[in-house]
């Protein structure tokens, strides 16, 4: 059931994200039917990687029963795997949100700037 949560959010996000996007579009006057394929693409791809990684873990539960190995590993094999997609995902799809409302709104572009900023420095330490 967890995994069904997960492709719901990860299906909302990818919702919200198609839509403040034609949103920005519109109100920037870029409105591009190119660029809503592409965006409608990327987003049934999320969704496909989303259910693989759900789908890997059932599958590596079930594969784990026909090997003297433990079911609570590969199943922890199979978690970690949707988990870090699911992470993933969602962490990319907030940020693809804030900034098309960043657009949307020059009211709110200062707080999310900031914050997107804040984001993008931290992750580059990781990075190195």
């Amino acid at each position: 059931m967890q995994y069904v949560i997960m492709l719901v959010i990860v299906a909302w996000l990818a919702i919200a994200d198609f839509i403040t996007g034609m949103i920005k579009a519109y109100v920037t006057g870029t409105l591009s039917s190119s660029k809503m394929r592409k965006g409608g693409v990327n987003k049934v791809g999320e969704l496909v990687v989303m259910t693989t990684g759900c789908g890997l873990e059932a599958g590596i539960k079930a594969l784990g029963k026909y090997y003297d190995t433990s079911t609570e590993l590969a199943s922890f094999a199979g978690t970690a795997i949707a988990l870090l997609v699911f992470s993933y995902i969602l962490v990319m799809e907030v940020i693809s949100i804030l900034e098309n409302y960043a657009e949307i709104n020059p009211d709110a572009a200062g707080w999310i700037t900031k914050l997107l900023k804040r984001l993008k420095r931290n992750n580059d330490k990781e990075d190195k």
